[in-house]
């Protein structure tokens, strides 16, 4: 099966680092009919008592306000692709070989496999690298 790869807009918002501080984040999302497939979540070592969590997709008129009312944004600076498709072995490995090969530096990748099942998401400093790389990987796969 082929590999779908696309761009993704990726949300971020500060959170307390108390019990409750992320599940208070994402239940006004879930409140608003939001479907999250993406959730990254940690502390922020540089800022004692608070976190951040990363998500994506924010989709929708009324998703996207209950969002900016709970505090997230567009992480602007944080360019992103997504790829989806059948787990290989090997394959994280090749898709990262290809961006190096291609000058394409990795700001953080983020992947799980369910039911052989692979879903990566790669994030990138700029839009023109993301766009190069959603290219490059679409050449691989």
């Amino acid at each position: 099966m082929k590999m779908k790869v696309s761009r993704v807009d990726v949300w971020a918002a500060s959170i307390e680092d108390r019990p409750g501080g992320l599940a208070g984040k994402l239940s006004v999302l879930a409140k608003a009919g939001a479907n999250l497939e993406f959730v990254v979540a940690r502390r922020a070592p540089d800022k004692p008592g608070t976190g951040v969590v990363f998500l994506s997709p924010i989709r929708g008129g009324r998703r996207i306000l209950a969002a900016q009312a709970a505090g997230f944004s567009k992480a602007e600076g944080l360019h992103s692709v997504r790829v989806e498709g059948a787990d290989k072995p090997g394959l994280g490995a090749r898709m990262t070989q290809v961006l190096a090969d291609a000058g394409l530096n990795l700001r953080g990748l983020s992947a799980a496999v369910v039911r052989k099942r692979v879903i990566a998401y790669l994030a990138f400093d700029t839009n023109d690298d993301a766009a190069k790389a959603a290219l490059v990987l679409k050449k691989m796969i």
